[in-house]
């Protein structure tokens, strides 16, 4: 009895200071129209999210900033490392992101990049930007649950931390 299950995907690339810079309100899994040579230096790892972002144009999603590094045996087939590229969703899944976006002070910002079943895959954010003061707020909680899973680890093993 064979089971056919889905390979874990492989990550290429993740987005760690958009985590920080934005509330992710809700992901999506977008495919990305890549050449030959630009598959081949995500294999290689060669890819950068840090200025990258997502916007509408003519009724589609183009990802902007994406780097994705020359690949090294690329000859004249070879890609511009930052051109535009079309993400691949579904046109409910971009209705309805477009009206999030539409609603004010939202944006589409990748979070990461990773094969899936042998296709590049990106995961995309609806995300709202956050100030300076919410991003020490959130620091903080996240210190303070740290503490606290900390503290109640010891406790479960029985030894609590001598004051």
């Amino acid at each position: 009895m064979s089971t056919s299950r889905r390979p874990e995907p492989t990550l290429i690339a993740s987005n760690r200071k958009a985590r920080h810079d934005y509330t992710i309100l809700k992901t999506y899994e977008a495919g990305i129209v890549l050449a030959g040579t630009e598959v081949k230096s995500l294999r290689a790892g060669r890819v950068s999210l840090v200025d990258a972002f997502a916007q509408e144009r003519d009724g589609e999603i183009m990802l902007y900033g994406l780097h994705i590094a020359e690949y090294a045996y690329g000859t004249w087939t070879n890609h511009a490392p930052r051109r535009t590229r079309k993400l691949l969703l579904r046109r409910v899944e971009i209705a309805r992101i477009l009206a999030q976006i539409r609603e004010g002070g939202f944006t589409l910002v990748p979070l990461s990049m990773y094969f899936s079943g042998g296709w590049a895959k990106v995961e995309l954010a609806v995300a709202k930007g956050r100030r300076s003061y919410d991003k020490r707020q959130v620091l903080a909680a996240r210190d303070a649950d740290r503490e606290i899973a900390r503290e109640l680890g010891r406790r479960l093993k029985g030894r609590s931390r001598p004051r």
